[in-house]
């Protein structure tokens, strides 16, 4: 196996930054370096397959292939034409070119696409006498660039379908957060599994999923192909054993520990189902219920939740209704608590009276949003409505 310290960068939602920091160190990462909007990081190809597999935080795994200074297309033609694409794959495969940029001063991505993909088919005509062909839908290979002010990176991704995309949502539900930013935000609540956590609102149940494969120890990844299977450096043999040691490292669900609950029979049919293919139906208790009635499912844990909002709720009435009340509720049944709200919402520990302990600005996808945290012990700080505010002397 190529023992060789190749150099990645792995994407993910904006704002887990330091989250996939600390996995990637948690998976044995090196020379771990945080940027805006991922973590590049140096390991084995070996490594590249089990972070694939493991990473939880991470959208996609890129291979960086070369950087090199450029002005103009044409030396980003250039660069891309000195690599050994013939290294990595072979012609009989398809391509995809896909460039992105930061303060880039060429006016057309799309002409450096092309420029891109005509270099690498130029390459393999040299070398080999055959081009490969170009399939922008289900390529065996994309091509990943990025073009800062004055230096091309050209990277080939590992990952294949984003890394999110783990294989247990057979049924999506309303306005889904992505598996990879739930499991984020568990890791930034501080959750652990040995923790009572709580999702009230849970609609098709992404943070409670990701926790039970989180409490059953379950590798991401592990159903699922991923890009790296089609390059010349894979290795069957120990992609075979990595996954043997984290099958073998997989426990059972406690149960009794992770509970959702949601109003709707329909949210509850899609998570039975959803929990099914993930193989963790023992993992997560069900309730039915409106969230401003149910009890706490015990005396302390972590409420993790992403509350209705805007088109989800659609009546601005009844939002302004719920969250005064909802507040009111976590400040009466919840003391020992502490709760982390997502929302697009950036005013709702105003419309809740409550006073954030924390807040996290978040990504979902081009979305601002916060994660407020409330600890909610005995007399929490709560926000008074304007008309309570003390009078002043003078």
């Amino acid at each position: 196996m190529d023992s060789t310290n190749h150099a990645f960068f792995a994407p993910c939602p904006r704002g887990l930054e330091a989250a996939l920091v600390d996995e990637l160190k948690d998976l044995g990462g090196l020379d771990i370096q945080p940027t805006a909007g991922g973590v590049a990081f140096r390991g084995s190809l070996a490594f590249c397959y089990r972070v694939n597999l493991q990473s939880r935080i991470a959208s996609r795994i890129l291979l960086r292939i070369a950087v090199a200074p450029y002005r103009d297309e044409h030396d980003v033609y250039e660069a891309a034409k000195a690599i050994r694409w013939q290294d990595w794959f072979t012609p009989q495969q398809s391509i995809k070119v896909k460039v992105s940029a930061h303060h880039c001063p060429l006016k057309s991505l799309e002409f450096v696409t092309l420029r891109v993909k005509d270099a690498v088919c130029d390459r393999f005509q040299y070398a080999r006498g055959k081009r490969p062909i170009v399939d922008t839908h289900a390529p065996d290979i994309l091509i990943a660039v990025f073009l800062e002010q004055a230096t091309c990176t050209l990277y080939l991704d590992t990952s294949g379908d984003p890394l999110f995309k783990r294989g247990w949502r057979k049924s999506a539900g309303e306005a889904p957060i992505r598996e990879n930013l739930a499991a984020g935000i568990l890791r930034l609540a501080k959750w652990t599994p040995e923790m009572v956590l709580f999702d009230p609102m849970c609609g098709s149940g992404t943070f409670v999923i990701e926790a039970a494969l989180m409490a059953r120890r379950v590798a991401p990844g592990f159903g699922r192909g991923f890009a790296f299977e089609k390059l010349l450096s894979f290795e069957p043999r120990k992609l075979s054993e990595l996954r043997a040691e984290l099958k073998a490292s997989e426990i059972p669900a406690t149960p009794g520990l992770i509970h959702a609950a949601d109003h709707s029979a329909h949210a509850l049919a899609s998570i039975r189902a959803n929990l099914a293919f993930a193989g963790s139906v023992d993992a997560v208790t069900l309730h039915q219920g409106d969230v401003l009635e149910l009890p706490p499912p015990a005396d302390r844990g972590i409420l993790v939740t992403n509350p209705p909002y805007g088109h989800r709720m659609g009546d601005t009435e009844a939002l302004r209704a719920f969250y005064p009340t909802f507040g009111d509720q976590l400040k009466k049944r919840y003391c020992g608590w502490t709760v982390h709200l997502f929302t697009a919402d950036l005013k709702l520990p105003g419309l809740l009276r409550l006073a954030p302990s924390r807040r996290v600005p978040l990504f979902n996808g081009a979305i601002e949003c916060r994660l407020f945290e409330f600890r909610m012990v005995a007399g929490s700080p709560r926000k008074p409505r304007p008309q309570e505010q003390p009078l002043r002397e003078g």
